[in-house]
């Protein structure tokens, strides 16, 4: 066999084998190539969106805990201020508590006091009486009578 006739036959096979691959295959082949490219194409945006998603999901957390912390600052300055204001209220109650305390004390030292004032003025009138008694039983002498007085004013 000739090499021309050869090539002749294979060239026509291998244009052959091209049409029919071409006709055939070619558009499934591209039809994948295209439908991967969209699939990647739609994954990079996919991607980007889940980007700006995560961006705007961390400010949106972040100006959360800015809040929070807010919130907890006003919550603690609270929970400050009723306690100062709980001190203060217990400091006042325990100032008037102890001006109660002391009040009643003073009354009791003034009725002690006077108490004792009438037992005082009970027994100075019993020493009273008793000096005039042994003064009425002696005979009135001026002597006499000043020594009675004397031991009167000793006993007071």
């Amino acid at each position: 066999m000739d090499i021309n006739f050869t090539l002749v036959v294979q060239g026509i096979a291998f244009f052959a084998v091209a049409w029919v691959v071409m006709k055939f295959g070619w558009p499934h082949i591209m039809a994948a190539i295209e439908q991967r490219q969209q699939q990647i194409a739609e994954g990079l945006a996919a991607a980007d969106r889940a980007r700006k998603e995560l961006a705007q999901g961390e400010e949106k957390v972040a100006e959360e805990l800015r809040q929070a912390r807010t919130k907890a600052n006003e919550i603690i300055e609270q929970a400050h201020a009723r306690a100062n204001q709980i001190v203060d209220q217990a400091k006042a109650e325990a100032i008037a508590e102890a001006a109660r305390q002391k009040a009643l004390a003073e009354a009791e030292i003034v009725a002690a006091a006077n108490r004792a004032k009438e037992d005082l003025r009970r027994q100075v009138s019993a020493l009273a009486v008793a000096g005039a008694e042994k003064l009425i039983r002696k005979e009135i002498d001026g002597n006499a009578h000043k020594a009675l007085l004397d031991e009167l004013a000793a006993e007071i």
